[in-house]
């Protein structure tokens, strides 16, 4: 399929963080772009402004009259959350039309670019903004993908540029192998997707077969103890890349950097927790090998101002810090409760947690009470079930079971609030992937008072 041949783009699943990201970039071309969602969100309420036509009823009168007009000149981008009798999706099927995952699609773009493609269970998003954000500095004609709003930006698409691509490398149902890349990383390969892949081994077998894209092994970019040849990367560890003399100054890192080739003393990077050090390590390394200045790349780090989402910042001051995170694997969990622990070392941390899928809180039960039971207080919301069926036993009494924490409790979403004024903890942490986000401004908002009335 030729891209340049395509005049309209309807995307079934407008309102994801990475199809809305495709909807703004065909937007961009010139392309005419609409397309439908079961709710409306701040995601679609953004693409609405930006005149992109979304309806919220999957009948099909209300796809507009123009996309059911010309089948050959127009795509149909669909995600796999998209049940297989959705009204609009069969009309499509029905008519002929070229229907693409957002992954191919994403694979299409990147096959007529200069590619990076950042791939591993965790740190996807943040590496790829950061990295993104660097060539933006860079004056780079490029176009980065993201799975997150960037502060920045606001936005999850970092320029227009057709020359070089930055996209986030998704091993969910092995999408990752539908990409081009020219330089890659793999940040982490931990257990994931068991409902996907099965086991840890066949998740690192997929990964294997990722990495084996990059020919030059010089551009993949690993930390140290992943077993895959190419690039090292670490903290405190002998690397090719490593950071070190690492030190906190007003809430921020400050540390030095080795290359192969020269040592860069004193870069800033605000956003907390050793593991977004290694992803700021990972984007500079990326960037640096492909001929970018250590120069632009330290401004651009210290300029960087994260992810909503993403350990963002909800209220901090003297009296009372809320963070909010978009955590749902055991592995984020232990990274926020690090950074937590590394900043407030002496303060009281109330974490709520929204697990996120029924076959992901049965696969690693045992890690998340490990993890959660390393704060001082939790609460603990329903699963989330995003696309799947409950699961017989499987639900958020049986996990908070497993917590080892005494001062622990299930909250329904109703009682939460509730439950959160009776509470006076200076720290608190929101995490997971469902629809907590959405009760944020509320939490804010109560916290906020809470702080007046101190």
């Amino acid at each position: 399929m030729n891209l340049n041949n395509i005049h309209q783009v309807y995307f079934v699943g407008i309102g994801g963080i990475g199809m809305s990201a495709l909807a703004r970039y065909f937007q961009s071309l010139g392309k005419t772009v609409s397309g439908y969602d079961k709710t409306p969100t701040d995601l679609t309420d953004e693409l609405n402004a930006s005149g992109i036509e979304i309806c919220f009823d999957e009948a099909v009168d209300y796809i507009p009259s123009i996309f059911k007009q010309n089948s050959s000149g127009c795509l149909i981008v669909i995600t796999p959350a998209v049940p297989k009798n959705h009204a609009q999706l069969n009309f499509f099927i029905a008519h002929d039309f070229q229907i693409k995952k957002r992954a191919e699609v994403l694979g299409m773009i990147t096959q007529n670019t200069f590619c990076y493609a950042v791939a591993g269970t965790h740190g996807k998003t943040t590496t790829s903004a950061i990295l993104g954000h660097i060539l933006y500095e860079n004056q780079t004609e490029m176009t980065a993908f993201l799975g997150g709003i960037v502060e920045n930006y606001q936005s999850n698409l970092i320029g227009t540029g057709t020359r070089v691509s930055v996209v986030e490398a998704d091993e969910f149902d092995r999408s990752f192998l539908h990409l081009q890349p020219n330089v890659a990383c793999i940040t982490s390969m931990d257990a994931d997707h068991l409902d996907i892949y099965g086991d840890a081994m066949a998740i690192e077998a997929s990964f294997k077969e990722f990495a084996d894209k990059i020919t030059n092994k010089q551009n993949l970019f690993v930390p140290i103890g992943i077993p895959l040849e190419g690039t090292t990367l670490g903290i405190n560890q002998s690397a090719d890349y490593q950071i070190n003399e690492v030190k906190i100054i007003e809430g921020s890192y400050i540390f030095n950097l080795q290359t192969p080739s020269e040592k860069i003393e004193n870069i800033q990077f605000s956003l907390p927790g050793h593991h977004n050090l290694m992803n700021a390590l990972t984007a500079f390394a990326m960037a640096y090998s492909q001929g970018v200045s250590s120069e632009i790349i330290v401004n651009a780090l210290a300029s960087f101002r994260g992810i909503k989402r993403r350990f963002s910042y909800q209220i901090k001051n003297e009296k009372r810090v809320y963070i909010d995170d978009y955590a749902h694997h055991p592995t984020e969990i232990n990274a926020v409760h690090q950074a937590v622990r590394e900043l407030y070392p002496n303060k009281k941390v109330l974490a709520i947690f929204q697990p996120h899928l029924f076959s992901r809180t049965k696969d690693f039960a045992d890690a998340f009470a490990t993890s959660l039971s390393q704060f001082d207080k939790v609460l603990l919301l329903d699963i989330y079930p995003a696309r799947e069926l409950p699961l017989e036993g499987i639900n958020a009494n049986w996990l908070l079971s497993k917590i080892s924490l005494q001062n622990k409790s299930w909250v329904s979403k109703e009682s939460l609030l509730k439950e959160i004024e009776t509470t006076d903890y200076e720290v608190v942490v929101t995490m997971g992937a469902g629809d907590i986000g959405a009760m944020v401004p509320q939490i804010k908002n109560l916290l906020n008072q809470k702080t007046k009335a101190l």
